[in-house]
């Protein structure tokens, strides 16, 4: 069998809760389409998220890479098309707040995913889910990982397929933030299993 490395955040800014880590902690251990998910959860740290995905790469050996982030206040699930060689944005949870950094020095300007993103969002229309691709990851924690797994891939010749995806808000975190787009928990996590079964096609 497959396996699927499956990363989600822990909470981070004004964000108490992160569904992210809810979905990937629930579907760790579980098979889906032909792929057995391993799921693992990063910290919300630019010096830290790279160096310890790159760890679970290494430790897992998986046949494909999805990474998921929360982007409160979309309101499709976005798969992302590109990531670039560049970390600037708010602080971490250790009150880093990097200005126009470089990701990687001998990293290319920037790497297109390799997830079937355009399968994956037909998908999720076709399902009665909202998403579209989305052109840029930022510049924050979500971009920073999703660069890091394709650099390490193309440094180490790995032919895998490795992405990231964006999702909405929950319910939980449009109670406490008040006008944010918000999904149910339960939709959320049958949209990330459904970019994983169109994976295993």
């Amino acid at each position: 069998m497959k396996k699927l490395l499956l990363t989600g955040f822990e909470p981070f800014l004004s964000f108490t809760v992160n569904p992210t880590m809810k979905i990937v902690e629930e579907l760790d251990g579980t098979t889906i389409s032909d792929y057995e998910v391993m799921s693992r959860v990063l910290s919300v740290d630019f010096t830290q998220s790279g160096a310890q995905l790159i760890h679970h790469l290494e430790e897992i050996k998986p046949d494909a890479v999805i990474s998921l982030g929360l982007a409160g206040g979309r309101y499709k699930i976005t798969p992302e098309r590109v990531a670039i060689n560049v970390k600037d944005g708010a602080a971490d949870n250790q009150g880093h707040t990097p200005l126009d950094e470089t990701i990687q020095l001998d990293g290319e300007p920037g790497y297109f995913s390799t997830l079937p993103i355009r399968s994956m969002v037909d998908e999720l229309i076709k399902e009665g889910l909202p998403a579209t691709i989305s052109n840029t990851a930022g510049t924050y924690l979500c971009n920073n990982v999703m660069y890091e797994a394709l650099h390490y891939a193309k440094m180490n010749n790995l032919d895998i397929p490795s992405g990231f995806i964006h999702i909405p808000a929950s319910h939980e975190l449009a109670i406490q933030h008040g006008k944010i787009p918000s999904w149910s928990h339960t939709d959320l996590k049958r949209g990330v299993e459904i970019c994983i079964e169109v994976l295993g096609k």
